[in-house]
């Protein structure tokens, strides 16, 4: 019991994660109107910068953070970042003005960053044959924290604004006592890398891993998938609302049952996957699958149907942890957090950029002068995203051992 004690600390870490960005979705447009003194269209415009500053920073320090986990060790950054939460949820709760809510997701999104040494932490811990598991139920916690975070944040709502600010707080500070008792170090002396400047940044980093051979493909195919992934996020709420007429309530239990299904999938089902295919199998024939399913939503003109077909898309999660696990074993010991860090850094690149670039879609064949009225056009463009990784995959592995294949 004591060994997954360890294990238990970095699932709620990732909990804790997605819950914190979930648990104030609900009050962020009351709080940005209340110390910005404006209305909910000047709240809106503040919300998105203060989102894209959110994941700009995790952008930045996430190959940072990750090398400094190879560097001085996964249970300092770990710890640290759990502090340095709490302390961000305590000032945007206390805070009066916008700068101060800009300052807090600044702050936030660095410690974001550290998702990926709570990876690395796992890669550490992991039996090879196990990572893809592992690295799954890291998949499942944020998935559990996605769905629980809005909902516990709604109901704390009715406290006022700034409550689930300080129950974030609490989770965060609760969370580094439970660290600092059970969390050991896995980073020996023997994996220890000296901390460089030149790679502790996204270039650099960047440039640094796609030199192990490999890994430079295996980058493209999960930047492509994750931009694809990010169609559901984006533009779910605009595309309900626009083909069925959803209600708030509806679209958040549509929400709840896909990451469910995320969570299930991923603390589950990818172990019987794995067993029967393989990573990279996984990740061939999930691309297909995950293409197929966006074709169809793209059609859909029944909500009914809408609903059983989402937690089947869900499914299609397998390919993240598979793909995770196959990188990770290209990597060194002492390069698993500079690694993670640059897949970190790289998710964060697709926030910034898949929520523009899908929206534009939808309004482009929503607006009234629209050549065609297709509110899931965006399914089709992340449909193609994924087709593009499925190709690059298929490529790879028709290569000879030791020229990329995966």
């Amino acid at each position: 019991m004591t060994r997954n004690l360890p294990v238990t600390f970095i699932l709620i870490t990732v909990l804790i994660d997605a819950m914190g960005i979930g648990l104030i979705l609900p009050v962020m447009p009351e709080l940005i109107q209340d110390v910005g003194q404006t209305d909910i269209s000047g709240a809106a415009i503040w919300g998105g910068v203060l989102s894209a500053v959110f994941a700009l920073m995790q952008f930045v320090f996430s190959p940072t953070v990750g090398a400094l986990s190879d560097r001085f060790g996964r249970r300092p950054v770990l710890l640290t970042s759990n502090a340095a939460m709490a302390f961000d949820y305590v000032l945007m709760a206390l805070a009066g003005t916008i700068w101060l809510l800009l300052i807090g997701r600044i702050i936030g999104g660095i410690t974001a960053a550290t998702h990926a040494t709570a990876n690395a932490f796992m890669a550490d811990v992991s039996p090879r044959e196990k990572k893809s598991q592992n690295f799954g139920l890291i998949g499942a916690a944020f998935g559990v924290g996605f769905v629980l975070g809005p909902v516990i944040g709604g109901l704390l709502a009715e406290l006022g604004p700034r409550a689930p600010f300080w129950a974030a707080a609490i989770l965060a500070g609760g969370n580094f006592v439970f660290g600092y008792f059970v969390l050991p170090e896995t980073v020996t002396a023997e994996k220890q890398r000296p901390f460089e400047w030149a790679r502790a940044n996204p270039v650099g980093g960047l440039k640094a891993i796609t030199a192990l051979p490999g890994l430079g493909a295996l980058l493209a195919v999960y930047f492509f998938y994750q931009i694809g992934n990010m169609v559901y996020p984006a533009i779910w709420a605009y595309y309900t609302a626009a083909s069925f007429g959803w209600s708030p309530g509806v679209i958040g239990a549509s929400l709840a049952i896909y990451g469910v299904s995320m969570a299930v999938t991923q603390a589950l089902l990818i172990r019987w996957v794995i067993a029967k295919l393989g990573e990279v199998r996984t990740v061939y024939w999930g691309l297909i699958y995950n293409a197929m399913t966006l074709a169809m939503m793209a059609f859909i003109t029944d909500g009914v149907v809408l609903l059983v077909l989402t937690p089947l898309a869900a499914f299609g999660a397998v390919v993240g942890p598979a793909l995770q696990a196959v990188m990770s074993g290209r990597a060194a010991d002492n390069q698993q957090g500079e690694l993670l860090g640059v897949m970190s850094s790289i998710n964060a690149l697709g926030m910034i950029f898949a929520p523009l670039v899908f929206t534009r879609v939808f309004s482009y064949f929503t607006g009234s002068d629209a050549l065609i009225y297709l509110p899931g056009a965006a399914f089709l463009l992340a449909m193609g995203l994924m087709l593009v990784s499925w190709a690059m995959v298929a490529r790879a592995a028709t290569r000879p051992t030791g020229a990329g294949a995966p």
